[in-house]
C-alpha cells in the first residue's frame, strides 16, 4: 500500500502557536488541529504545506523544520509535522475550519486538540518556551 503524507504547520508568529477548529468532517468538526493537508503526488512535503497552509488560511509562511515522528491517521495516511513562519497575511478560516487561535505555550491545553496533533503540539510548545517566548 502506498502511504501518501498529510502535512501539519505549526505555524508560529511572536511566540504563539496557530491551532484551528475543524467544521468537517462531522467526526472531527469542534476539535483543533495544526492546518495543512495532504501532499500531492510529486510534491515535496514543504512545497506542500506552503500550498495548503495559503489554500486553508490565506497565508504566505515558509516551513522551517520538521517536527520528528509521524502519526498514522487511517490506512495509507500519515501524518508529519513541520514548524512554519508566518511571512505575509492574517491567517482566516477559509477551508475546512470555523475558528483560529493564536495560543502561547502555556494556553496549549486550553483547546481539544485531535488526539494525532498532540505530540506535534507538545513539541512545538517546548520549543516555543525554549525560544523564551520570541517564537520563529
Amino acid at each position: 500500500m502506498t502511504v501518501r503524507v498529510v502535512v501539519g504547520g505549526a505555524l508560529c508568529h511572536e511566540g504563539r502557536l496557530l491551532a484551528a477548529r475543524r467544521s468537517a468532517p462531522p467526526e472531527l468538526a469542534g476539535r483543533w488541529e495544526l492546518p495543512g493537508g495532504k501532499a500531492e503526488p510529486g510534491e515535496s512535503v514543504p512545497d506542500a504545506l506552503v500550498r495548503e497552509l495559503r489554500e486553508e488560511l490565506g497565508v504566505e509562511a515558509e516551513p522551517l523544520e520538521r517536527i520528528p515522528g509521524e502519526w498514522p491517521l487511517r490506512p495509507g495516511l500519515v501524518l508529519h509535522v513541520w514548524t512554519a513562519r508566518l511571512l505575509s497575511g492574517v491567517p482566516a478560516p477559509l477551508e475546512d475550519h470555523d475558528e483560529l487561535r493564536w495560543l502561547g505555550p502555556e494556553e496549549l491545553e486550553s483547546v481539544d486538540w485531535l488526539d494525532q496533533d498532540r505530540p506535534a503540539v507538545a513539541e512545538a510548545g517546548r520549543r516555543l518556551r525554549q525560544d523564551g517566548g520570541g517564537g520563529a
